[in-house]
């Protein structure tokens, strides 16, 4: 018998997932508050504003589309600019794909609209193997919709509220780093061994360097360039030693 909703919701896994997702929604909030009146600044209307709040679960791409939009570019471009922006969630996909193809098409659909960067971050932090039977599969996928939807309820209301408050938030306060902090700290707890250090100065030293390129391609480059170099340090049988603390 397949689970239900409420199977997911009622497991504990549920509510650990809720829990662990709190300790970043501050800073969730505080971007969300920031892109819904950025959308306002920007030139959208509140209706348009409050669609794309409601319907777009994608800040960072948001936020370079916004502009494109307002300028009259091309269709094109203005896709083109969001999937180089959220490139990285091709390489989630990938990682992510062995945890949920047991799930029926929908549930995958809504698995992917749901999840973001911490909330990835925080799910392979918690399960670094897939389940290999029923019980741990509804574990797994009960963590990630506690999580997950703790995260895309933050994200919205914030959102909807910055839109409805555009008037009153000055874009100048920067609400928008706090989310960034979040990113970077949640990033630096997953660096747990020297080859990871690596990857992650590699891709950030890039991605600075390649800052210019149009349509957010330095982001592309700085993930082809980590995995280029941590993929030359294996097959050349210099795999960095762990770190402390781990095994």
């Amino acid at each position: 018998m397949k689970p239900t909703l409420r199977d997911y919701y009622r497991h504990p896994a549920f509510r650990e997932g809720f829990k662990d997702m709190l300790g970043v929604t501050p800073g969730i909030a505080a971007w969300g508050l920031m892109t819904g009146v950025a959308m306002v600044k920007s030139g959208l209307s509140t209706v348009e504003a409050l669609l794309m709040a409601l319907i777009v679960f994608a800040g960072s791409a948001q936020l370079a589309a916004i502009p494109l939009i307002l300028a009259a570019a091309p269709l094109w471009i203005v896709l083109a600019t969001a999937m180089c922006v959220n490139l990285r969630f091709v390489v989630f996909s990938a990682h992510m794909r062995a945890y949920v193809m047991h799930l029926p098409l929908w549930q995958r659909q809504a698995i992917g609209y749901l999840t973001g960067d911490l909330t990835y971050v925080l799910f392979v932090k918690r399960f670094h193997t897939p389940g290999t039977n029923d019980a741990e599969r509804l574990a797994q996928m009960a963590y990630l919709l506690g999580n997950g939807g703790i995260n895309w309820l933050t994200w919205t209301t914030c959102s909807v509220l910055g839109v409805v408050m555009a008037n009153f938030i000055p874009t100048q306060w920067g609400l928008g780093f706090a989310g960034i902090l979040a990113l970077v700290g949640m990033a630096c707890s997953l660096a747990s061994t020297h080859l990871r250090w690596v990857s992650a100065g590699v891709a950030g030293a890039v991605a600075v360097a390649a800052f210019a390129l149009p349509l957010k391609l330095n982001i592309l480059i700085a993930i082809a360039a980590a995995v280029a170099v941590c993929l030359w340090l294996e097959r050349a049988g210099l795999p960095p030693a762990p770190s402390k603390g781990q095994p």
